[in-house]
């Protein structure tokens, strides 16, 4: 490959709408240019880095037995109608019609897709288990894409489904599966930590994500140093055992008692106006939802609400802050709400949700449903219960651990990859049954696997930079060789070119700087594509019969006798490194 007449640029400077380090290097470097929002084309060096990265994906699975296929990338609608997420999925599907007049979907995801193709394919669990893959395009109408390749609205990701008889076939090929991907994460050179994490739309269960921690990462994660644990924050959990110290007073009375807290806004406020620590209030916080009307969520004073884990506690789809007029009809006063004396959801009145760290027994400080007042010593259980108890709280920085009780700390993280048993769910919808070994007819239990493919190209640039450009790991580099001819001399572009041409028919392979530009334009294009190998040949080395070699993770150049230079770049080729003979 010639740069004088590759397609596609290095830019001196990045876009102003670039937005991150690595999202500037892929322009710079050529690899990649947008074309609207949340679109980008795949230029060729970039297109190479990801022939590369799918090169090794393709490995892992065959390694794992797993068998390609490729699903429409648009699909009728009616499988989704039968699992329930065409109407469901909301406005991230693409939902078109056809010439006849059929709904159509342009598929965010291809579970509908697999479920029905193993509903026509797979009769007898003589043909379990199967695992299939695609490294195929899917859709997404995201609202606000953003970060270069990392959240974009067509991409390419690596689906792969296990089909199995039981859980205990699902359990085994989730195992395998999870080590192929950390296998593919390391091979190309990227460092990711596995969390726990939310099964969302797709409704799975022991979800893990493969995060890249990243601070121009969308997801935060709750991690412990001590013990490991690590989980997305929609789902992270915090020791949460009531922190107002000592027992219920002997003075206390057995009731909750009424006292007026002028000025009292807020739970510091609150606090201070007692004396007490936030820890011993509880705070009301209500959400309006389409499935349950108004929900009262109420936690402990110093914790703030998880709206993520109140959705899958309540069971809705959505939430958003309650206005003033729902929270008075609900017989409530807002900036006072308790849940003291509140009519139960079963007899039609507030579905109250409460977070483990108010029903521990302990006197708290709540609202008295009265404008100006609260009540103190509000007891759980003899004073109000919930509709359900259930973790809702948003684990912070400083909180213990739910495992072992040393401290969280947050960082942001880029999901890369991640992991769901399914179970029978799409299976049962789409109607993909077997004939079991007993002659009944049981669905098929699924699991999913996927890896974004154009984010980790992103994450692959963003872990391997410095501040002249990108420093490709040898495994997943677009070419292995940068080879820059220097001079103006005939002899001098002829032994470029012989060389050139000698690389190639070694089956290494080489992007040549043939333009005429100066050394320090050519050096510089080459640090900022960051191939792992540059070769300079000049007037000066060739009068000498040598070849400057570098490697681009290296400050220090070397020389090379020009006969020796095949067999000294082929074995530094396969790591990016200068071989120490040389």
């Amino acid at each position: 490959m010639r740069l004088s007449t590759l397609f596609g640029r290095t830019l001196r400077e990045a876009p102003a709408d670039a937005e991150s380090i690595a999202h500037r290097l892929l322009l710079r470097a050529g690899l990649a240019r947008a074309m609207h929002a949340g679109s980008f084309a795949l230029l060729p060096l970039g297109m190479r880095a990801m022939r590369r990265i799918e090169a090794i994906i393709h490995e892992e699975m065959e390694r794992l037995g797993a068998q390609e296929l490729r699903t429409p990338v648009v699909q009728a609608a009616a499988p989704w109608e039968q699992s329930g997420r065409y109407a469901s999925y909301g406005p991230q599907m693409l939902r078109l019609t056809d010439r006849a007049g059929r709904a159509l979907i342009v598929a965010p995801t291809h579970e509908e897709a697999i479920a029905g193709l193993a509903a026509g394919e797979i009769a007898s669990y003589r043909q379990l288990p199967a695992l299939v893959y695609q490294v195929h395009t899917k859709y997404r109408d995201e609202l606000r894409p953003r970060g270069g390749l990392m959240r974009l609205r067509e991409f390419t990701m690596l689906d792969a489904y296990s089909l199995d008889g039981d859980s205990a076939g699902l359990d085994e090929a989730y195992a395998r599966v999870g080590t192929a991907f950390e296998r593919i994460f390391t091979r190309c050179g990227v460092r990711s930590v596995a969390v726990e994490a939310s099964g969302g739309e797709m409704g799975g269960r022991e979800a893990r994500e493969y995060m890249a921690i990243s601070q121009a990462g969308e997801d935060t994660l709750a991690i412990c140093d001590a013990c490991g644990y690590a989980a997305n924050l929609e789902v992270a959990c915090a020791a949460t055992a009531n922190q107002a110290a000592g027992a219920v007073p002997a003075e206390e009375p057995d009731h909750p008692e009424e006292v007026a807290t002028p000025g009292c806004a807020t739970i510091a406020d609150l606090a201070r106006f007692f004396g007490v620590p936030q820890t011993a209030t509880a705070k009301a916080v209500f959400f309006d939802t389409p499935e349950r009307g108004l929900i009262f969520a109420v936690i402990r004073g110093d914790r703030d609400v998880n709206e993520h884990k109140l959705r899958a506690v309540a069971g809705v789809s959505t939430t958003v802050p309650a206005t003033a007029e729902q929270i008075v009809a609900a017989g409530a006063v807002p900036g006072y709400a308790s849940p003291v004396g509140l009519r139960p959801y079963d007899s039609g009145g507030v579905y109250v949700v409460a977070d483990p760290s108010v029903t521990t027994g302990m006197p708290l400080i709540a609202g008295a449903n009265r404008a100006g007042y609260h009540l103190r010593n509000v007891v759980y259980g003899r004073d109000w219960q919930a509709t359900v108890v259930a973790d809702i709280g948003l684990a912070q920085p400083g909180e213990p651990c739910a495992r072992c009780g040393a401290p969280l700390r947050h960082a942001a993280g880029i999901e890369i990859g991640h992991i769901f048993k399914l179970g029978t769910r799409y299976a049962e919808a789409i109607g993909a049954t077997y004939l079991d070994q007993s002659g009944s007819m049981r669905p098929i239990v699924m699991g999913s696997y996927g890896i974004g493919i154009e984010r980790l190209l992103q994450v692959i640039v963003e872990q391997h930079c410095d501040a002249a450009g990108i420093v490709w790991p040898a495994a997943v580099a677009p070419l292995q060789v940068y080879l820059v001819r220097l001079g103006k001399q005939d002899a001098t572009r002829i032994a470029a070119d012989a060389l050139y041409e000698e690389l190639r028919a070694a089956g290494i392979s080489v992007l040549y700087d043939d333009r005429d530009e100066t050394a320090g334009v050519k050096f510089n294009d080459a640090d900022l594509i960051g191939l792992p190998l540059r070769l300079v040949i000049g007037d000066r080395l060739l009068a000498e019969g040598m070849v400057e070699l570098k490697s681009r993770a290296s400050a220090a150049a070397v020389k090379v006798r020009r006969e020796e230079i095949i067999t000294t770049v082929y074995a530094g080729a396969v790591t990016g490194a200068v071989p120490p003979s040389a």
